[in-house]
């Protein structure tokens, strides 16, 4: 009984040596510099990784470059066709978006370089080599360029910045057109005027008077007409319009200054309008009764 009641203490004292220890300002401190480290640790491993994969894919982008350049190099001896033309352009357009997916990735880099702190010589050392190389494929590919021009050979991106272009012109080539045939339609449409001569009974026939009787004056409806029943013409075109009778009276509004009945040898009226503007400006509608 009493070996129990020792152990019982000893496990006691222990329990509560570590929970002293636990809660002491040294062990808290020790945990949280273990913690900090640990994380330091974590943010160099990703960075490290992610320089790894960078460094990676610029090694693969400048393989690319090389072998589309050598093979260039070949093809370029003979250009003859279409096709030879088209595979040439395509290996130069494919070398410049390398050259520009490396020049991304370099600076990337220079970026992890500066999170690195003391720990980045090797690191920048690689950056200038790469960059360096970066250069001199530069100059390269100028010279390849240079070639591609002198034997007329347009790479992709050139020629769809031309049919951009092309396609812009066309586009507003076709907006103008547009914009004449809408002002063509509306200077037709403001310039067209109707006329109509007629007896008394056709005019009200065609419900293009009404009245006449004793008491009443005959007068032009207000109601939109029939325009079968008159002839359409442009105001700027007609200066005259005949009656074919030797009588005609003008039934619509029109200023009295601007025309004139001249009757001719055979005795026919004829409706001269000395101001067409003037003349259509209250109504675009002529109505004689002969």
């Amino acid at each position: 009984m009493k070996t129990i009641k020792f152990y019982v203490i000893i496990t006691a004292l222990a329990f509560l040596t570590a929970s002293c220890v636990e809660n002491s300002s040294k062990y808290k401190s020790a945990v949280a510099q273990r913690d900090s480290l640990s994380q330091v640790n974590q943010a160099l491993d990703s960075n490290y990784n992610r320089t790894l994969v960078i460094l990676n894919d610029i090694e693969t982008g400048f393989s690319d470059i090389n072998q589309n350049e050598k093979e260039m190099k070949v093809n370029l001896k003979g250009v003859e066709g279409s096709d030879k033309r088209k595979l040439i352009a395509a290996q130069m357009t494919a070398i410049k978006e390398n050259i520009q997916q490396n020049k991304a990735k370099i600076e990337e880099l220079r970026k992890l370089a500066g999170k690195r702190g003391k720990a980045n010589n090797m690191l920048t050392e690689t950056i200038k080599r790469l960059q360096t190389e970066m250069d001199a494929k530069g100059v390269q590919i100028q010279s390849l360029q240079a070639e591609l021009d002198q034997k007329n050979i347009k790479i992709t991106e050139l020629n769809t910045t031309v049919d951009t272009q092309t396609k812009s012109i066309t586009e507003q080539q076709a907006a103008i057109e547009q914009q004449k045939s809408t002002l063509k339609t509306q200077d037709t449409n403001m310039n067209t005027v109707w006329y109509c001569v007629a007896t008394s009974k056709k005019l009200k026939d065609a419900k293009i008077i009404s009245g006449g009787g004793l008491f009443q004056a005959k007068k032009v409806m207000a109601t939109d007409f029939d325009l079968q029943n008159f002839t359409q013409i442009d105001l700027r075109n007609v200066s005259s319009i005949p009656t074919n009778s030797n009588k005609a009276k003008i039934l619509s509004l029109h200023p009295q200054s601007s025309y004139k009945l001249v009757t001719g040898a055979d005795k026919k009226i004829t409706i001269e309008i000395s101001n067409p503007s003037k003349f259509w400006s209250v109504s675009k509608y002529l109505v004689v009764q002969i």
